[in-house]
């Protein structure tokens, strides 16, 4: 990430109506049919249906006066079919208890901190990350957009209907003493909701953070057991924590946000027009309730001023050092959250904003990768890569003196939203080159695009041939990754070590369809053939048919070339069989998690893959460096920890290979930077060393050299098995 200034802000504040999937999965009952616990049983057409809804705030606050603004406004338009009875203050338990009510049907509404829904929904602390959001605005365009849509949904796994975002306000500090920049809070206790990222947070300023009951919190505060907390401002004045606090910092940090959600229970219980009732009212009201916090802040600072506490308002460079010490928190919270939705903060906020005005010339990198589909974790590892060779060319003074940006977009493996990226990346004057990755058949529809608009497209992870071998004469397309064109025949020839009469099973795809072939023809050259090779579609849900075709035609082994998903179902097919036959695979299998994923099932095969880079294989400075810089920045422990680490070092490498290109040429034109990357000298990187990476004929910087066979271990490390 860099400051928050650049990272963040979004987006459409017109409030959609949020969840169309959600009415996918909706059963609407018949009256007769209702079973909410909560729900007075009956016909409904003659029944008053009793409604509870449940929050843990006092009742002198905005959040239960738009609550009680809800339940009248329900009652009226209902024609009074809808009594709600509104629980206050924890009356019911506290938010962790209220939600398992809700879950079970027993609680119909409720209201629940963004942060105490972390637990169940990691991604609900996109609300917490601190000194992240610069303006109210921006964040309500966030949440009544695109990523509010995605954290609501959410909610469904769990058992809820979300529905809007509702708010207690922007976090401030109090303590007895000012807390004006991180180095304040060195030594110091501070209570925090029950929240990994909270308790990150005052870490990062050398502080212990200490998980505290909210009504428990005056008290720890009366009795010294924790210096210091972070709250709303109506939460401080409510709870009296500005009677035994002397110091106020308006910090605006954080945001404590409220989920609106509706028992899945009471809801798929109700006639759809009082269900869609619900929905509508609790959005409606969202502005007002917002308004209504922000119109009560000035008197509430008025009331703490007169308490005696001393306020600080911190400037805007007390805010960019705290900003700073917390910039590396979005980051590493950035898979919990979702890489697409933080990616599109950052874009947006990026395109929005611009850069600092101390830093309006910079150096724009693209992003054009699966951020939210099942190649999602491939996504990640590319987008890690490459923020890591951005940050270490900023420390150094960036690149012409200028620094250096990613602009990330999400294509989820669809080919025209792919080139529509493309097409607006290309449109930013100061971009010099796009990463794309990881599904070839997406970059194959792209290659007309690229080349047609002269942008430098750097391939981390796709190995179709047809990528860099495309026919265009004048071609952009640059790839540190395997050529399908090599890398089939080496797997075939490993094959060969093992079996002598394999079967292929490829996805239907540009990747797996030449794949197929090469290998076919190679199989066959070498005088065995294949004995049955089948093509299966994307997304595929069952493979028992397939495995049991290539078992009948007498395999000794079959060689996959599939992505983490469905390759994940062939493991489990094949595992089933009574005599499962060795696996060699492509390396598409290996996208994110799939050892932690699929461990049980990978224990039960003998399975190989391909491979072309390995921390614990390729050992040089730059390798050394950058797994540790990596282990440090995502606050991972061992190098097995790393997700896709061929992703990673190659996409590091690339960029890398652009500076280079850059600084050599001393221009960012598009079009002299590609001349110059088929120009560079011989250059040590992580990967290997390039002697050269380029030629103006060659755009593939590995050969089959680079390649190598592995194996999981128990533990899950990836091992090599050939040289």
């Amino acid at each position: 990430m860099t400051s928050p200034r650049l990272s963040l802000k979004k987006w459409l504040l017109a409030m959609p109506v949020i969840l169309l999937s959600v009415f996918a999965l909706m059963q609407w009952f018949s009256p007769k049919e209702v079973t909410s616990n909560s729900v007075q049983h009956g016909t409904l057409e003659d029944k008053v249906i009793h409604l509870r809804l449940g929050h843990n705030l006092a009742e002198d606050t905005a959040l239960h006066a738009a609550a009680q603004r809800f339940a009248d406004q329900v009652k009226a338009k209902s024609h009074g079919r809808i009594e709600i009875e509104i629980f206050p203050a924890q009356v019911l338990g506290n938010d962790h208890q209220m939600v398992e009510m809700a879950r079970q049907g027993e609680l119909d509404l409720l209201l629940t901190p963004t942060a105490k829904l972390s637990v169940p929904v990691p991604s609900m602390q996109y609300a917490d990350l601190p000194f992240f959001f610069p303006t109210r605005e921006d964040l309500y365009q966030m949440l009544d957009g695109e990523p509010g849509r995605m954290l609501l949904q959410d909610l469904q796994a769990i058992g809820l209907v979300g529905v809007t975002f509702w708010e207690n306000g922007f976090k401030h500090f109090t303590s007895n003493f000012a807390l004006t920049q991180p180095d304040d809070f060195r030594g110091k206790r501070i209570r925090v909701m029950k929240s990994r990222m909270l308790m990150d947070q005052f870490e990062a300023f050398g502080a212990e953070a200490l998980p505290i009951d909210f009504y428990k919190t005056r008290q720890a505060l009366q009795d010294g057991v924790v210096d210091g907390q972070e709250n709303p401002l109506e939460a401080i004045v409510s709870m009296g924590f500005h009677q035994v606090q002397s110091h106020l910092t308006l910090s605006h940090h954080g945001y404590l946000a409220y989920v609106f959600s509706i028992s899945e229970k009471t809801f798929t219980g109700l006639p759809r027009n009082l269900g869609l009732l619900l929905l509508d009212t609790a959005r409606e009201i969202t502005p007002w309730e917002r308004a209504e916090v922000q119109q009560r802040e000035q008197a509430l600072i008025k009331t703490i001023t007169q308490a005696g506490v001393q306020i600080h308002q911190l400037t805007s460079q007390e805010r960019q050092m705290f900003a700073t010490k917390t910039a590396h928190i979005a980051r590493q919270y950035e898979e919990v959250i979702g890489t697409d939705i933080i990616s599109k903060t950052e874009t947006l906020l990026l395109q929005k904003y611009g850069p600092p005005p101390e830093q309006q010339a910079q150096i724009v990198i693209g992003l054009n990768a699966d951020l939210s589909s099942v190649g999602k974790g491939a996504g990640l590892a590319i987008k890690r890569g490459a923020m890591l060779a951005i940050d270490q060319l900023n420390q150094q003074g960036g690149i012409q003196g200028k620094p250096v940006r990613l602009l990330a977009l999400d294509h989820r493996i669809t080919s025209s939203l792919g080139e529509k990226n493309v097409e607006q990346l290309a449109q930013r004057d100061d971009l010099v080159a796009i990463i794309g990755g990881k599904h070839s058949a997406v970059i194959a529809s792209e290659v007309p695009v690229i080349n047609q608009l002269k942008v430098p497209y750097l391939v981390p992870w796709a190995a179709a041939a047809q990528l860099t071998e495309n026919g265009h004469e004048d071609n952009y397309i640059f790839r540190v990754s395997a050529n399908d064109r090599l890398a089939s025949e080496f797997i075939a020839e490993q094959t060969l070590k093992i079996a002598k009469k394999p079967a292929l099973l490829a996805e239907n795809s540009i990747w797996g369809r030449h794949n197929l072939e090469q290998m076919e023809s190679y199989l066959r050259a070498q005088g065995h053939p294949t004995v049955k090779a089948i093509i299966y579609n994307r997304g595929q849900a069952s493979f028992h048919q397939e495995l049991e075709d290539i078992q009948q035609a007498g395999a000794d082994a079959l060689i996959l070339v599939a992505n983490s998903k469905e390759g994940a179902l062939i493991l489990q097919a094949m595992a089933a069989e009574s005599q499962p036959l060795p696996i060699v695979s492509h390396w598409g299998l290996l996208g994110g998690r799939f050892f932690q994923n699929n461990q049980q099932v990978i224990s039960q095969l003998d399975l190989r893959f391909f491979q072309t880079f390995s921390f614990r294989k390729h050992k040089n400075p730059l390798s050394d460096q950058l797994q540790q810089v990596y282990l440090d920045s995502y606050l991972k422990e061992s190098v097995d920890d790393i997700d896709s680490p061929s992703a990673v070092a190659q996409t590091y490498d690339l960029v890398m290979l652009l500076a280079k290109a850059i600084e050599l040429s001393g221009s960012t034109e598009r079009s002299v930077i590609k001349q110059t990357l088929e120009q560079l000298p011989n250059y040590q990187g992580v990967v290997k060393y390039y002697a050269p990476a380029f030629t103006a004929r060659r755009h593939d910087a590995l050969n089959s050299k680079d390649f190598y066979m592995a194996r999981f271990s128990e533990q899950g490390k990836i091992v090599p098995i050939t040289p």
